[in-house]
């Protein structure tokens, strides 16, 4: 566990967690099986950026980070993420739906 390399220095469980239980989030990133998902090679896509998922779960890591298991069910996966690796489709700020306009209505038929 010595050879563990934190990234940064904050510690996430200082403040409440980003998203919430059941809350609709899509992948910023593409990730890949790192040996802890059962059934897939090492290496082999999980997610893909873009997927649309739910958070399932939310647990901690390292006492430093929330860990998001979200279900993406088009695939059936059930992954953990950080939240630097999700985006929210359910609590857009304004000034992002209102840059996006007629396209924040294709939201809602995201599943």
């Amino acid at each position: 566990m010595a050879d563990i390399a934190r990234e940064d220095d904050t510690v996430e469980l200082a403040h409440p967690p980003r998203f919430a239980m059941g809350e609709r989030v899509a992948s910023r990133s593409v990730i890949r099986n790192d040996g802890t998902y059962r059934g897939y090679d090492i290496g082999a896509v999980l997610v893909h950026k873009g997927d649309v998922g739910y958070v399932r779960s939310i647990g901690t890591f390292l006492q430093q980070f929330y860990i998001y298991a979200v279900e993406f069910t088009d695939s059936g996966h059930q992954v953990g993420m950080r939240a630097k690796e999700l985006c929210t489709l359910d609590h857009l700020p304004d000034d992002v739906l209102a840059q996006l306009g007629e396209r924040a209505a294709l939201l809602s038929s995201l599943r």
